[in-house]
């Protein structure tokens, strides 16, 4: 008897997993959290950067559906103690679904986050959701040969598919192309990709230098994560290479700041950087239940009017085919900042904060809030997912 039940558990968990993991890709999930608790297993999923309450795990079956993910991704099954992460593959309808693992022990059990890697693929360049000047002087600036491109913003705000896109309009067959990430997000053709590997020693500064040594035309760094790989970077870009990489500042004024503050000397950060992009990624209202309005109060950034009262706007509702969230996909919003002679002045002179943005007031440079509801007004998103991310 305890046997078919053994068995009867064994067949629950892989039908429940492969479900969750079916369900996961129709919504183009990018994650699926299990999280448990004292009378079931909570089941989110990560859609278009927000999560979704999907049907509970019952929690007689919960504990085999987790065994199941640590046999699948070769974790130590009787562990649960320490956190641990692992990968693995399952095949539904004929295709293969690459995930990564990660399990966190708690209060009664262990969570555990599965990240899909399914139908990763480079954006192109076009589909990013720059506007036209902006895509022209980006890609003009990413075709150089030489030169330092940061792209900046939080967690999941696109950065790495930027980076990609910029790489796809490189001729990889005459540019040697080499990247070092953590981890490769997706594998494309043509170019070298690294993996950093912190308790072997490869780290970004070790695998950075060791780049160097491989005649590279073009170069990616996933991160720069301290000052050792910021100055290995910059000095790259400033004999011959062109570097791409980000940082996780908010905003272009943030960044210049930031590199100044890790240790770079300033001249060479001023004679190095040529361009940084802020980016944001915002949810498209869902073309099947989206409703227009009117905004009915004026809305302000510090003393600018940006959005008055009586501009017709988008609202979200809500249907089954979005999940009830009122958004389906998503877009990006970006603020660049391309270094010239006024800006490489203000970095060598190590000028604060205040002095970038009374210049960028002067240009009048947009902001990312005010790029963001420029979108809005067209119809491409809402005013909450604008103050959401700015």
């Amino acid at each position: 008897m305890a046997e078919r039940d053994d068995a009867y558990f064994e067949r629950g968990a892989v039908v429940i997993l492969d479900e969750l993991i079916r369900r996961a890709v129709a919504a183009r999930a990018s994650d699926i959290h299990l999280e448990p608790k004292r009378d079931r297993m909570q089941v989110r999923m990560r859609v278009d950067g927000a999560l979704v309450e999907e049907p509970s795990v019952p929690p007689d079956i919960a504990p085999a559906v987790v065994s199941r993910i640590k046999v699948l991704a070769r974790m130590d099954i009787a562990e649960r103690r320490l956190p641990q992460d692992g990968q693995l593959t399952v095949e539904l309808s004929g295709k293969l679904v690459s995930l990564r693992a990660s399990t966190f022990p708690n209060l009664v059990g262990e969570k555990v986050v599965l990240r899909l890697l399914v139908g990763h693929a480079v954006l192109s360049f076009d589909k990013l959701g720059l506007d036209a000047a902006t895509q022209a002087t980006v890609e003009e600036i990413a075709r150089r040969p030489q030169g330092f491109f940061v792209t900046c913003g939080p967690t999941g705000s696109g950065k790495t598919s930027t980076l990609y896109a910029c790489l796809n309009l490189i001729d990889t067959q005459r540019v040697n192309v080499v990247t070092l990430e953590d981890p490769v997000e997706v594998e494309v053709p043509n170019i070298t990709q690294g993996q950093t590997h912190v308790k072997a020693g490869f780290t970004f500064a070790a695998g950075l230098r060791a780049i160097l040594r491989q005649d590279p035309d073009v170069i990616m760094v996933g991160e720069i994560r301290d000052s050792e790989t910021a100055g290995i970077a910059l000095q790259a870009a400033l004999t011959g290479h062109m570097v791409f990489t980000t940082l996780h500042t908010s905003d272009t004024v943030e960044t210049v700041v930031r590199l100044i503050d890790l240790g770079v000397e300033p001249w060479i950060v001023a004679n190095a950087l040529t361009c940084v992009l802020a980016q944001r990624l915002v949810r498209l209202p869902c073309s099947a239940c989206q409703d227009g309005a009117k905004l009915e109060i004026d809305l302000w950034d510090g003393d600018e009017l940006l959005l008055p009262a009586g501009s017709r706007i988008m609202r979200p509702r809500g249907c089954a085919k979005c999940f009830k969230t009122g958004y389906r996909g998503r877009t990006g919003i970006f603020e660049v900042l391309v270094i010239d002679d006024d800006v490489r002045e203000l970095v060598k002179s190590k000028a604060g904060v205040r002095e970038y943005r009374e210049l960028f007031a002067k240009r009048k440079i947009k902001s990312l809030r005010r790029i963001g509801y420029e979108r809005v007004l067209k119809g491409a998103t809402t005013v909450d997912e604008v103050l959401r991310v700015t």
